[in-house]
């Protein structure tokens, strides 16, 4: 063999090898989850909360779905926002398979002292009509906050617009079968979620 030839065949060869690296990558990357894997899956705690339109909205009632669960507030500047907005391009990928009726987006309220249950409505529908956003007193709300470790603290800041709330900003997914199964943090973007969910429906 020449030495060209011994060039060509060498090239080949690694650019073979690179490609089922590549391949494999990418496999993975589309058979693993995204989010962070909750192992052993523990059941999701219960909520029965108040819905604008007066009806109660029950976590159980939700089986046979995967429910994406975010905890904030109205007022939030930033945070609720750019996670609700990341719903909506979940929400928009899996529509784009005709998924998104398995899926239920699910905002509860850290700040019942201002978010009734139409002014969460209100702010959850303006990214998306279909999401849900729950409410209730601090009684009803505190056992629910607790289950899924929320942090919350209202800070008063001095300005117009009133006192913010300090907050966790993790997503949870919750299977089919009621188990917490992942979290995602601040900044997962929508096409992570709607990939984990995809997987989650597919079991």
């Amino acid at each position: 063999m020449n030495k060209r030839t011994l060039l060509i065949a060498s090239g080949i060869f690694f650019v073979s090898v690179a490609a089922v690296l590549l391949g494999a990558q990418i496999y993975n990357n589309n058979n693993s989850f995204r989010g962070s894997l909750i192992e052993p899956a523990p059941p999701a705690h219960e909520f029965a909360l108040e819905q604008a339109n007066g009806q109660t909205y029950r976590l159980a009632d939700q089986e046979g779905k995967v429910v994406l669960l975010f905890f904030g507030y109205a007022n939030c500047p930033d945070f609720c926002p750019a996670t609700l907005a990341e719903f909506r391009r979940a929400y928009e990928a899996l529509a784009e398979d005709g998924l998104q009726s398995q899926v239920e987006f699910v905002f509860i309220t850290i700040d019942p002292e201002r978010d009734d249950a139409e002014s969460v409505d209100t702010f959850v529908s303006s990214f998306n009509p279909n999401f849900v956003g729950l409410s209730g007193t601090e009684e009803e709300l505190q056992p629910v906050w607790d289950g899924y470790f929320v942090f919350r603290e209202k800070q008063e800041v001095g300005s117009e617009a009133g006192y913010l709330m300090a907050h966790s900003t993790r997503v949870y997914a919750i299977d089919t079968d009621g188990n917490l199964r992942l979290t995602f943090p601040f900044g997962q973007t929508g096409e992570d979620m709607s990939h984990d969910v995809r997987m989650l429906l597919e079991e």
